[in-house]
């Protein structure tokens, strides 16, 4: 395997890590304490919330694709413009989902 290849494995890696703390956050809250903190407290020294341990794997994701020659950092016209029109369709699948009864508000 070359090392793009072993670069293109570890963001791949960094992704799935991004979406088990997300997971996390969407069963315990953003702002919970993972309970190993307690318990194994070597996982999460720090005692990070799940929101900045979601932070910290997307920086570690930022940094892999940088190592790749991907600019994650990259904050041009078109970067931007490609950010707002995600955040344009996002927003009209969620119109969407609420006219289909599937969104609710927070209780």
């Amino acid at each position: 395997m070359t090392r793009d290849e072993h670069l293109m494995t570890i963001a791949m890696e960094e992704c799935n890590e991004i979406a088990v703390r997300i997971s996390k956050a969407k069963r315990f809250g953003m702002d919970q304490i993972q309970q190993d903190a307690d318990d194994k407290p070597e996982e999460n020294p720090d005692r990070l919330t799940n929101r900045e341990r979601i932070i910290r794997e997307y920086y570690d994701l930022r940094a892999v694709l940088g190592m790749i020659g991907i600019d994650a950092w990259d904050m041009s016209d078109t970067a931007r413009s490609c950010e707002f029109q995600k955040v344009l369709k996002v927003e009209q699948y969620l119109i969407r989902s609420d006219a289909c009864g599937t969104l609710t508000e927070p209780t």
